[in-house]
């Protein structure tokens, strides 16, 4: 920016000052020294502006064509013509020189948008004074911090010293002379002028503003005279100056000084002053000293004469008091020891005190000095005037005693002139008078509470209080000082036989001196004692001053007057004649009134003597006379005195029931001071009921008299007051606000204390005099009714508005403004109370089903005014913030409203087109909302209460807008669009809003917006190593500030626009996230509510930037969070680095992680407030009531009403009856106080939580947005694992430890559960980029030690055990977490290489120990180490609670008994009894599975916990992950044992959820799919529930070899129960992926169990032995049904189906196609093995299965022509098949052992293959054409990686079913052609009815075969074809092929010559000669 030479500078500088001086910065003193020595020059030559030059003019002439250098600027530029004329004008108008005009006019351009509506030029003129001021500033707050004799500010010494050598140094150098010269120069008229010459005047604003400066200034130079001689005297000719310059001042036009003036002769007063040598202090001496007074005789003759001897002055008021100042210095002086030497002067004291008089001195103090606004402005001001005045009183007594001489001289010749008729003489002195009045004025005004009049008043009695002894100055003492003793007689001595004509003046002194809380109750003393003994005579003998006296002569009066009340009519109409009593009495009794009016204000102990007095009965005589023909001014005063009376609400109340009686209704308000033009009455009864609502408004008022209730006052006032006070007539203008403030000021009292209650909206009615009115409703109600209708009162609150806002806009003074303001806020407030109870209002009403009719209030705002005929209501109540700097409390009411309007989403949106509908408006309305926010002035911290000094009031109401605005904000961003909020924000509101260019304001014409004024507030100090002063100085504000800017980045509309500007032209996250933690002592609910929106915008800028791939912006940021190395460079940083890592032990001084000294600055621990402690309240009651009050606030926490419980507590306190209660009220009272504060502190103990919570989720949101949405690469793996590590531990340590409080658990056990995902996924990727693979390394296997890995495990178990019994959701993350853990030791999948056998059994055995199962071991004896406890807590969760925590306890069971080799778990969970009620469990399971069949997607819970309870995941491919829990249990023979022991099969027997098939998918109806996909079909939802009960079957069929049969024929029963389901799965037809998964493990399961001889030996009913049998046979023929489709006829067609169906990943799909088919055939050809070697050992006795053809099933070209229905698949297959089979599946080995040749040569030389390939690899399992494009380089070798593997492992696993195929083709083969062809004897078709066949056919039928086989023919012509056609089949070729397998496949195997064998023996029987 520019910093033009007479601006920038000047402002820095008054920066520094103010901060060494008011704020006391820290390191100031240093900063004000380098000011001060740059400043110097300044001051030297005050306000000297840098001359004109021809040079510069010229300079400055070609910056448009030749450009120019700007100070602070590189380069030059090139200006425009225009701007060089304005600056020439500039320069001419202020007489500077030309370059520094051009500087400001840049400078104003900079500043510009800053002064909304206003041009470069006017703003620089606004520049230009602000830096005078700044200088002017400076210097008095220099002045004001030296040391001296009158005040001290209490700083350093260090400071003093400088400011006082650098001020003594500017004073000898003439510094006086240049003050006045100023003070005289500057004038406001003057500069005007020549301004509006050159237009150099903007608007009304600007205009206000420019005076204003120009007033400071020049106040300012004049206060720094006044500052200096407070502190220290002025030089001789210094202070002839002074007085030389007061000779020549003038008044203002009403008679008084301005108050620069003022500033003048008060230091020129204190120049005279000597009464601080009075005070005693310890550097009296040294004052003494100093003091010119005394050291210098020329100074005393020189200002002696001058003063004395001078000629006349311009005002010789003035000239008498500087007489009467050296009048009393001199007598002052004359007391000293020093004062002899001056004895020729000092001997003038009376003479002078004598000139003084003449002058008038005593008037020209009231009227010239005491007038002046500025007067009471300035504490030191009222302390000389007090000393002026005392010291005339008790230094001169003798001048006093002539005074009181004169006047009683004059008052007989008053006397006499009035007894004979004439005038009274014209040349009477009234200085008495004068003196009484002066003091009365002056010590009335006490702003600053000093109550200086206690110097008047001696206490002769002993008071009570011990406060109330006489202080002096603040000191209490024996005897009173002797000034106090002589100041008290002169009180008394003047009352004693009071002249008349000093009557008045005296009172009026009297009330003066009345004046403060103790002063009242010595003044009512002086009255009381001043009366006459009370005797029985009531004549008057005591002092005319005395209560006596005017009690009585007041009762005499109402005597009086009721003797001749006229009759009641003539009184109304006619102004009545005054009643004996002439005006001097009227006056008298006035004075008195307004005396005892001051008294009873302070004192309460008088109020209540003076009503209670039994024969005075002030209250009853006062209403007595006002219901009399007395003057309006005496009943307006009488009113005054009612009202004062009636501040005790004891008296409130009797006065209520007497202005009943007496009826006091001012019905004269309107017609005599309508008439008259003036309404005291009015005005006194407004008062008058304000004070009277405020002390006590009975309920029942009126009662007996009329309908109860306070409608007739309010009726009057709102009918007779306030609606017709616009339009009547006011000969003072000022009138007019002051009636409607008052009036108002009712109004707002009566709604402030208005709650809604249902019976407010009940008819009820009251027996009055035998008849039933209606009764009234309470004031606050009818006020609410009004409010919300379109009344006149509300239509008049507008346009009072309206008009206010219209009169603010013209920044002039008129008559009644500070009332006109006074009654707006009235208005504002009634609004404000309206919009708040209107909610509870409207609610009551529509419950009460009353016939009100009610609109909110809201929408009548939206209405149409009538003056400007536009619906502009609420624009006019948002201009009150433009006016913010002078009507702060305006401001905030009306933010307040905004606030609340804002709530409601149909508003916003009118309101915006309302503000932005004429261009003029919304510019003054969006500055006025940013000059609240920028407000300099606000504070925050201040509690309501402490709004003694007005300073602090404005500063927290200023602060309070700030916080309504934001929250406006905050409401307004959360509604949809537009809305208020993007307004004021800079957004757009009529185009799309992510059109939206947020620029710098003053940038393309970019007016400054709120967010403009949030990032200054925010910036402030963020660029200093405390960091944003904001978060400190105003906590709340600051986080608010926080919070909008994160909802501007999480809304999607606004983000983009906002994040750019934030990140380009702000740098706002890097700049504030430097500076976290934020600590705050005092506040940390705020502090870390700021963290919390600073971290979660942080999130989204990580995310966002990563997104866009703007990897500077987060490489940066991640830096900055995450780095553990101090930010300066130091040497050797890089090697230790990784050595620290490597060693675990930290070598290079290492700072704490951002990220984690965040977590460091969130204290886990919470304290709870204690239980209470109740002595007279039930407990569980009180917790009941508590609990009722509670509700949900604008920040979501659930938190207590305290105000509402105070009002519940407390009527119940006072519901209390009898004697005991009323003795018992104070500590009832104490216990309801003991309860508040213990709600007051709970509500604070759920704050904290819920600020911790909020933090602690930030927190975690910003670690998994690191972690997750950032590249990868941009934390390098170790580093990664380091930071994940500290991360982990140090949140684990805070949880655990003692005090952690149980809320914040579930957050961090979320963060734990991602931080060890996110660990277990770095190790996994580091250690398939090959890293630490080989061998065990001492350091562990991954960058991460594996101390720190047991380390995390240990705290992650303790975390486990320490949640005890609740908490299980929580417990499902730390089990998520502990399973990722376990992964890290879990081996990757390794290429199947097919070479393992080359090595030896003892080379495997002695092998190291690699680094997985290092740490597997480790890692089991860690969770052992934890015995029986953690098991409980696993097992318990297993078995019942929440799904999810069900699935992964289940899971996490599975993974441990997994790795437990000892099986002590298993032990565990059998003997413990969890397993059976796991496997119990499966019933209660069935009934939900069930459910999950039915077409329509039911929850898929059971399911899943299903799944998990039985067999695999079937989400988690490849399927050899974690199997679930049975069938892991099933795994050891031990457990497959207890699993059928716990009756595991029988509980699956009776299951029916297996028979209920759905139908296939394809005959479905499509709609009924899940369009996302993601609800499988109820077919696949079948699948899912069938295939772990089959796995689950196969494992432990595997598993009980030694109790083999057992277990096979509890299978075999589940086969048999469920038996037509499963034939129909055998049958299928359509061959699925699905179908056959589950066709591969039934015919596993089948070729184990449904075997002929399963059923000998068990116990099987003889009579279902036949079924069984039936059941089994059918089994095997189906069998080999499917094994002629898949190994024949559909073979082809199957594949290709599997590439047409997936397109998007078909090689995976094929291979597992192509494994389920080869184990399909697998698993038959097994079956058929086990068969044949069941039935019999040798082959002649062996049965059949495949009949003697060799004819292959499939014709050549692929097309089957088997394609026949089901029906004649029954069929017998021929042997043809098997060598179809051995045919096929010795093709797919080489296919097979060629491409796993291939992928393993690929995986070796990974680096060098070519990118297309390995794009194509990545495919296979990257979903999305887009997928593979997005992922990096070192990602796709991975995936390439990954993908060969399992590649290598498919074929790895291909190649032995198909050996294993081989094996099984060629015996069974060898079989049959042994059986044929050697044992078979041909049946002759003719002779069917040989031996033989039969033989052959009975040994079929005895397994139950030979029905299902047609093979009863075979004859020889069959059997010779089977010979050739094998023969021909089973040729060389395949015989070499088949060798070539054993040589390829089995010998590496280990098996070494099983086919060779085979092949040898078939070849053998296919060449033996044909029998």
């Amino acid at each position: 920016p520019i910093r033009a030479s007479l601006w920038g500078p000047l402002k820095e500088l008054w920066d520094t000052v103010e901060g060494a001086v008011w704020r006391r910065q820290p390191e100031s003193v240093h900063l004000l020294d380098l000011q001060l020595k740059k400043h110097k020059p300044n001051f030297l030559s005050l306000y000297k502006n840098p001359p004109k030059s021809a040079e510069q003019r010229e300079k400055v002439r070609k910056a448009s064509t030749e450009g120019i250098a700007i100070q602070g600027q590189q380069g030059s530029r090139l200006l425009p013509e225009q701007l060089l004329t304005e600056a020439f004008i500039l320069s001419d108008l202020f007489d500077i020189g030309e370059l520094a005009a051009l500087e400001l006019l840049l400078a104003g351009e900079n500043q510009q948008p800053h002064f909304p509506g206003l041009s470069r030029g006017l703003v620089a003129v606004l520049l230009y004074w602000d830096g005078k001021l700044c200088v002017a500033n400076s210097l008095r707050s220099l002045i004001q911090s030296r040391h001296g004799k009158t005040f001290t500010l209490e700083l350093s010494g260090e400071l003093v010293a400088l400011t006082t050598r650098f001020t003594d140094e500017l004073m000898s150098q003439g510094l006086t002379r240049r003050l006045l010269t100023l003070v005289s120069e500057i004038n406001v008229t003057r500069e005007f002028e020549r301004l509006q010459k050159e237009r150099g005047l903007g608007n009304e604003k600007h205009r206000k503003e420019v005076s204003d400066l120009i007033k400071e200034c020049r106040q300012a130079l004049a206060d720094c005279l006044f500052a200096w001689t407070c502190q220290s005297p002025l030089g001789k000719d210094d202070t002839l100056a002074l007085v030389a310059h007061l000779e020549t001042v003038t008044v203002e036009a009403d008679g008084s000084l301005d108050s620069v003036n003022l500033a003048l002769v008060m230091a020129l007063l204190y120049c005279l002053d000597v009464s601080f040598l009075e005070q005693g202090t310890e550097d009296r001496e040294d004052l003494l000293q100093a003091l010119p007074l005394l050291t210098e005789k020329q100074y005393v003759s020189a200002v002696h004469s001058r003063l004395v001897d001078g000629r006349p002055w311009k005002l010789p008021g003035l000239q008498a008091v500087c007489r009467l100042a050296w009048a009393l210095a001199l007598h002052a002086l004359s007391q000293l020891p020093q004062g002899s030497a001056l004895a020729e002067f000092t001997e003038a004291d009376e003479a002078l005190a004598d000139q003084a008089l003449l002058g008038g001195v005593f008037l020209f103090m009231t009227e010239g000095m005491l007038g002046c606004e500025g007067f009471t402005h300035d504490e030191f001001y009222t302390r000389r005037l007090h000393s002026l005045i005392t010291d005339f009183l008790a230094l001169m007594p003798m001048k006093v005693k002539q005074l009181r001489n004169r006047a009683d001289e004059d008052a007989r010749l008053v006397h006499m002139s009035l007894q004979m008729g004439s005038e009274p003489p014209s040349s009477l002195r009234k200085d008495l008078d004068h003196l009484m009045i002066l003091i009365g004025e002056f010590y009335s005004k006490d702003l600053f509470g000093l109550e200086l009049a206690l110097e008047f008043w001696c206490h002769t009695e002993s008071l009570q209080h011990t406060s109330l002894q006489g202080s002096y100055l603040g000191m209490a003492m024996q005897r009173p000082p002797h000034k106090q003793v002589v100041l008290s007689k002169f009180v008394r001595q003047m009352g004693d036989l009071l002249p008349p004509t000093l009557y008045i003046p005296y009172l009026r002194m009297l009330k003066g001196l009345a004046n403060g809380p103790q002063c009242a109750h010595y003044c009512f003393s002086l009255l009381k004692t001043n009366g006459a003994p009370h005797g029985d005579n009531m004549q008057v003998t005591g002092s005319p001053v005395s209560w006596e006296h005017f009690f009585h002569s007041l009762m005499l009066y109402h005597e009086n007057l009721r003797r001749d009340l006229p009759n009641a009519d003539a009184t109304h109409y006619r102004l009545p004649p005054i009643r004996g009593i002439t005006q001097r009495e009227l006056d008298g009794l006035t004075s008195f009134l307004q005396l005892l009016c001051t008294i009873i204000t302070w004192s309460e102990n008088a109020r209540l003597a003076l009503c209670e007095h039994p024969q005075w009965t002030p209250a009853v005589v006062m209403l007595g006379l006002l219901q009399c023909s007395v003057q309006p001014v005496l009943k307006g005063e009488l009113l005054l005195c009612l009202a004062a009376f009636g501040k005790s609400p004891e008296i409130a109340a009797s006065l209520w029931q007497s202005l009943e009686y007496t009826q006091v209704s001012p019905v004269e308000l309107n017609e005599i001071e309508s008439s008259c033009e003036e309404y005291p009455l009015t005005r006194a009864f407004c008062q008058l009921i304000s004070t009277l609502v405020e002390s006590a408004l009975p309920v029942n008022l009126g009662a007996g008299l009329r309908a109860p209730g306070f409608q007739p006052y309010l009726t009057f006032l709102r009918d007779a007051v306030f609606l017709p006070f616009p339009t009547r007539a006011y000969r003072r203008a000022a009138e007019k606000w002051e009636v409607a403030d008052a009036v108002l000021e009712v109004f707002h009292k009566l709604l402030r204390d208005y709650e809604p209650q249902p019976s407010d909206f009940v008819q009820e009615t009251v027996e009055l005099q035998g008849e039933q009115v209606l009764a009234h409703k309470p004031p606050g109600h009818s006020l609410m009714f009004h409010l919300l209708n379109d009344s006149p009162t509300l239509t008049l609150c507008l346009s009072l508005l309206e008009e206010g806002v219209r009169q603010l806009d013209t920044y002039s003074l008129f008559p009644g403004k500070k009332q006109l303001e006074s009654a707006v806020l009235h208005c504002l407030c009634l609004l404000d109370l309206a919009l708040q109870k209107e909610v509870v209002f409207m609610d009551l009403l529509r419950e009460s089903q009353a016939s009100l009719i009610v609109s909110p209030l809201e929408q009548l705002l939206q209405g149409v005014s009538a003056q400007s005929r536009r619906a502009d209501h609420i624009v006019n109540i948002a201009r009150y913030l433009y006016h913010s700097s002078s009507n702060p409390e305006a401001a905030f009411q009306s933010a307040k409203i905004l606030q609340r309007i804002a709530r409601y989403p149909n508003i916003q949106n009118r309101l915006v087109g309302d503000f932005t509908h004429d261009q003029t408006v919304s510019d003054k309305l969006m500055a006025g909302f940013v000059e609240c926010l920028d407000n300099e002035g606000a504070e925050e911290g201040l509690e309501k209460g402490d709004d003694s000094e007005p300073a602090k009031k404005e500063a927290r109401i200023r602060h309070e807008t700030q916080i309504h605005i934001l929250n406006l904000l905050i409401t307004s961003l959360e509604l949809k669009t537009p809305n208020l909020a993007l307004y004021l924000l800079g957004y757009e509101v009529k185009k799309p809003i992510n059109s939206t260019n947020l620029q710098d304001a003053g940038v393309l014409g970019c007016p400054r917006s709120c967010l403009h004024a949030i990032l200054s507030l925010l910036q402030r100090g963020s660029e200093r190593r405390s960091g944003p002063v904001l978060t400190s100085q105003a906590p709340h504000l600051a986080e608010l500030c926080y919070q909008v800017i994160y909802q501007l980045c999480v809304c999607s509309d606004t983000s983009g626009p906002t994040m750019r500007y934030l990140r380009t032209s702000q740098d706002f996250l890097f700049t504030h996230l430097q500076h976290l933690p934020f600590i705050l002592p005092g506040d940390e609910i705020s502090a870390l509510s700021q963290m919390s929106w600073l971290m979660k915008t942080a999130a989204i800028e990580l995310r966002v930037t990563s997104l866009n791939r703007q990897r500077s912006h987060t490489q940066r940021l991640l830096n900055l969070l995450l780095d553990d190395q101090p930010p300066d460079g130091e040497t050797g940083m890089e090697e230790s680095r990784s050595v620290s890592g490597f060693l675990h032990f930290d070598t290079v001084s290492k700072v704490r992680r951002k990220l984690l000294s965040v977590l460091d600055a969130i204290n886990f621990s919470q304290d709870v407030p204690e239980l209470l402690q109740l002595d007279f309240f039930e407990r569980t009651q009180i917790e009941q009531v508590i609990a009722n009050c509670e509700h949900v606030n604008e920040h979501g926490h659930t938190v207590c009403n305290v105000k509402l419980l105070h009002r519940v507590l407390v009527a119940e306190v006072n519901a209390l009856q009898g004697m005991a209660a009323i003795g018992q009220r104070p500590l009832l009272m104490e216990e309801v106080n003991s309860i508040l504060q213990q709600v007051v502190e709970r509500n604070r103990v759920r704050r904290s939580l819920s600020a911790k919570r909020h933090a602690l989720q930030s927190w975690r949101g910003l670690v998994e947005t690191l972690l997750t949405a950032c590249p990868a690469d941009l934390i390098p793996a170790d580093d990664r694992q380091i930071i994940i590590r500290d991360l982990l531990l140090d949140l684990h340590d805070k949880v655990l430890s003692e005090d952690s409080a149980g809320e914040l658990m579930p957050i961090v056990a979320g963060a734990v559960f991602t931080l060890t995902a996110h660990l277990s996924q770095s190790v996994l990727s580091e250690q398939q980029q090959g890293a630490g693979l080989e061998g065990g390394s001492s350091s562990g296997f991954a960058s991460i030690a594996n101390s720190a890995l047991h380390l995390i495990l240990r705290k992650l178990l303790d975390f486990i055990l320490c949640t005890g019994g609740g908490f299980q959701r929580l417990r499902a993350h730390l089990y998520g977490a502990l399973l990722y853990y376990l992964q890290i030791a879990q081996k990757p999948e390794e290429p199947d290489t097919l070479q393992q056998a080359g090595k030896s059994m003892w080379e495997r055995l002695t092998a190291p120990e690699d680094g997985f199962s290092k740490l597997q071991r480790e890692n089991l004896a860690i969770i052992e180490s934890y015995g029986t406890a953690l098991m409980e807590v696993v097992c318990r969760d297993a078995c019942d609670g929440h799904e999810i925590g069900r699935m992964l306890a289940l899971a996490v069971l599975d993974r441990i008994l997994s790795i437990d080799r000892q099986s002590q778990w298993l032990l565990y969970v059998c003997n413990s009894g969890y397993l059976r009620v796991l496997v119990e469990s499966l019933r209660q399971d069935d009934t939900a599975l069930q459910t999950l069949l039915s077409p329509q997607p039911p929850l898929l819970k059971p399911l899943y916990i299903y799944e998990s309870k039985m067999g695999l995941y079937s989400y988690t491919p490849p399927p050899s992950k974690g199997s679930a829990l049975l069938t892991r249990v099933a795994k050891t023979g031990q457990g497959a044992v207890e699993l059928l022991r716990c009756g595991l099969v029988a509980q699956l027997v009776e299951c029916q959820v297996f028979d209920m098939v759905p139908d296939s998918d394809s005959h479905r109806v499509f709609g009924q799919r899940d369009p996302s996909g993601f609800i499988p079909s109820p077919l696949d939802r079948y699948r899912q529930i069938l295939l772990p009960a089959l796995r689950l079957f196969q494992v432990i069929l595997t598993s009980t070899t030694t109790h083999h049969q057992q277990g096979a024929t509890q299978v075999l029963q589940w086969l048999i129960v469920h038996a037509d389901t499963i034939q129909g799965l055998l049958r299928c037809q359509e061959l699925s992926m699905g179908a056959l998964q589950e066709l591969s493990l039934l015919t596993g399961i089948i070729s184990k169990t449904a075997l002929p001889g399963a059923l000998e030996g068990q116990d099987v009913n003889s009579a279902a032995l036949p079924e069984f049998q039936g059941h089994i046979s059918r089994f095997q023929r189906q069998c080999l049904s499917l094994l002629g489709r898949l190994a024949g006829s559909e073979r082809e067609r199957l594949l290709k189906q599997a590439e047409i169906a997936a397109p998007g990943d078909p090689a995976e799909r094929r291979e597992e196609m192509e494994v389920a088919m080869q184990q399909v055939c697998a698993n038959i050809m097994e079956y058929c093995q086990t068969l044949l070697l069941q039935s019999s050992a040798q082959a002649q006795f062996s049965i059949c299965l495949f009949s003697p053809s060799v004819n292959e099933p499939a014709s050549r070209d692929g097309h089957t022509d088997l394609a026949l229905p089901s029906a004649l698949y029954s069929r017998v297959p021929s042997l043809g098949l098997v060598l179809f089979l051995l045919k096929n599946s010795a093709a797919d080995f080489f296919r097979f052992h060629q491409s796993h040749r291939q992928a393993l040569g690929k995986l070796q030389s990974l680096e060098q293959l070519p990118p297309e390939e390995l794009k194509e690899l990545c495919a296979a399992l990257v979903s999305g054409t887009g997928g593979v494009e997005k992922i990096s380089s070192v990602q796709r070798s991975l995936l390439a990686k990954r993908r060969l593997v399992q590649l290598i492992n498919n074929r790895a696993k291909l190649l032995a079913l198909c050996s294993y195929v081989i094996e099984t083709c060629l015996f069974v083969m060898w079989r049959h052609l042994e059986y044929y062809l050697l044992y078979c004897t041909p049946t002759d078709p003719k002779d069917s009815l040989m031996p033989g066949a039969s033989a052959y056919r009975s040994r079929l039928t005895d397994d139950s075969f030979g029905r299902a086989l047609g093979l009863s023919r075979v004859s020889q012509q069959d059997l010779e074809q089977l010979q050739s056609d094998m023969g021909a089949g089973f040729g060389e070729a395949l015989q070499r092929k088949l060798l070539e397998v054993e040589g390829l496949y089995s010998q590496v195997r280990s098996r070494y010559t099983f086919i060779q064998a085979l092949v040898r023996r078939i070849r053998g029987l296919l060449r033996q000669p044909k029998s």
